[in-house]
């Protein structure tokens, strides 16, 4: 199937979850299918959207929390990096630079939407700037343990939109507070509140996700 009959079939949601704390890989035979693309190869290009779908779609539907505008923002950011691919200079790693337009795209399509990407009640705070400072941006060890990853997804999907985006942006792509602050425009003290917030509740909605524990007491008393 030619890139253009590919892209019209919608991206399907990932079999297999590669992970919230985990970097991507290098992917064998992506630079030459970089270089060939560039050249104006259709099936070269093909190949690079065979490789990144599933990556970019799950990024879409993490930022997002809805399959259906995931799938569509999916197939613009392919549409868009079909035009920019030119620009590429290597100078970050390809998944890297794609996954940065990608979070634009979406970042512009909610402010089209108007929705609002950082909570009200944090922007009308500045008071706690002024207060003492504690760092929320550390990795989180509880999160990052051995929690299932169906649950985390599912939990990250619950979270309200402005804190699910610093959660994804922060914890799972790796930018920085003040890139985030820049991206959403916010305040670095801002972004880590937000990020430790939704920790938080994230810590919350992954215990009401715990199956119940067996009654020890009455199993020793039989």
């Amino acid at each position: 199937m030619n890139f253009e009959g590919q892209l019209m079939t919608r991206a399907t949601p990932p079999k297999q979850n590669p992970g919230l704390f985990k970097r991507n890989p290098p992917i064998a035979g992506e630079a030459e299918a970089i270089a060939a693309a560039k050249n104006g190869d259709a099936e070269a290009f093909s190949k690079l959207y065979t490789l990144h779908k599933r990556r970019v779609y799950t990024l879409c539907l993490r930022m997002l929390g809805n399959v259906s505008e995931a799938e569509d923002m999916t197939q613009e950011a392919f549409l868009h990096l079909f035009r920019k691919l030119g620009s590429f200079r290597g100078e970050s790693a390809f998944s890297t630079w794609l996954h940065r337009l990608t979070v634009n795209l979406v970042l512009m399509h909610l402010r089209k939407k108007g929705l609002t990407l950082v909570s009200l009640e944090e922007t009308i705070n500045p008071s706690d700037e002024d207060s003492p400072r504690r760092d929320f941006g550390s990795r989180d060890s509880v999160l990052a343990g051995s929690v299932d990853r169906v649950s985390l997804e599912r939990a990250v999907a619950l979270l309200p939109p402005g804190y699910r985006m610093v959660f994804v942006l922060h914890d799972v792509e790796g930018f920085e507070h003040n890139e985030i602050a820049t991206m959403l425009d916010c305040s670095t003290g801002n972004s880590k509140s937000q990020l430790h917030k939704a920790r938080l509740r994230l810590r919350e909605l992954l215990r009401q996700s715990e199956p119940p524990q067996p009654d020890q007491s009455a199993e020793a008393v039989q």
